[in-house]
């Protein structure tokens, strides 16, 4: 990955403590495990390199193992130091490790331990989820958590643009689909100016 050296170490040690936690809690799966580099941290890198997406306050919804959002704030910290990154996760597992690899790479985020249902509104600059749930659903996250003029970045696979076509059916918004570096039939959706319809 084209990134600075203290950017690499950081990201060598959220590798290393990937492949130390996930065998037990299953951060992911063990197949993608051995290619997760391409995988995880190259698809979540590209979301933060977006240049039409701007905002100091990201959030990430279902974080998981850390991708995108652990990757988006050890890629921010370089370079924009301003930017607050959270990541929200239910399981209290994958909370603990999250809070792991913040102290272990010296970059700060905020790990939020709760269902997303269940928070206050957070006035979000950009939201992130990645393989957590349809786009109508994220569209609803999106709608509650983002601040005017907000944007969300959602990655989808293969068939986002039938998940497109199902969440126009109840929502308005507007959306550029960046084709992924990781899967040329893959997109990052860049979604605002978010209604119901």
């Amino acid at each position: 990955m084209n990134v600075s050296r203290e950017t690499s170490e950081r990201l060598a040690i959220f590798l290393a403590l990937l492949e130390k936690w996930s065998p037990k809690i299953n951060l992911v799966s063990a197949d993608s495990l051995k290619h997760s580099v391409d995988r995880h941290f190259r698809d979540s890198e590209q979301i933060a390199r977006l240049r039409s997406v701007d905002g100091d306050r990201w959030i990430d919804f279902g974080s998981g193992g850390g991708f995108p959002g652990a990757v988006i704030a050890i890629m921010k910290a370089a370079g924009e130091p301003d930017t607050t990154v959270t990541l929200v996760e239910s399981d209290l597992r994958k909370a603990t490790f999250l809070r792991t690899v913040s102290r272990e790479t010296g970059v700060g985020f905020d790990v939020l331990a709760e269902r997303i249902e269940a928070l206050s509104p957070l006035g979000a600059d950009v939201i992130t989820a990645r393989a957590l749930a349809p786009l109508s659903i994220l569209l609803g996250y999106a709608d509650r958590h983002l601040s005017q003029g907000g944007t969300a970045l959602f990655p989808k696979g293969r068939t986002w643009r039938k998940e497109v076509a199902e969440a126009e059916k109840t929502w308005r918004f507007t959306y550029h689909a960046h084709t992924s570096e990781t899967d040329p039939e893959a997109a990052i959706l860049e979604i605002g100016g978010l209604s119901r319809a």
